[in-house]
């Protein structure tokens, strides 16, 4: 299994788990109030987007990285297109960046 599927599965998982929150709204609402972990944002969204939650995760100090296509963030959480998602377990986020970050 290569690393993009280990990424969509913990996020699949997460979801499940119900520690997935997703859209630019309730993503925003998350990292605001101290429940966002990780956020992901799709390499395919817009500038402008990725502009706002990089300034926004950069000030509440919450990590972010750049990852999949809004179709295939949508379709790891089982729901349509997704510019972006939040995780909102600590666990589940400490995996996903260690994943992206060492491959493993």
């Amino acid at each position: 299994m290569n690393k993009p599927d280990k990424v969509m599965s913990l996020l699949s998982i997460a979801a499940k788990g119900r520690n997935v929150v997703s859209g630019g709204f309730t993503v925003e609402k998350a990292v605001k109030a101290g429940k966002a972990f990780l956020v992901i944002v799709a390499a395919d969204a817009s500038d402008n987007t990725k502009k706002t939650f990089q300034n926004m995760c950069e000030f509440y100090e919450v990590p972010i990285v750049w990852y999949g296509t809004k179709d295939t963030l949508g379709h790891a959480i089982g729901r349509q297109m997704r510019a972006n998602i939040a995780v909102t377990d600590q666990g589940l986020a400490k995996s996903i960046v260690n994943l992206l970050e060492t491959g493993k």
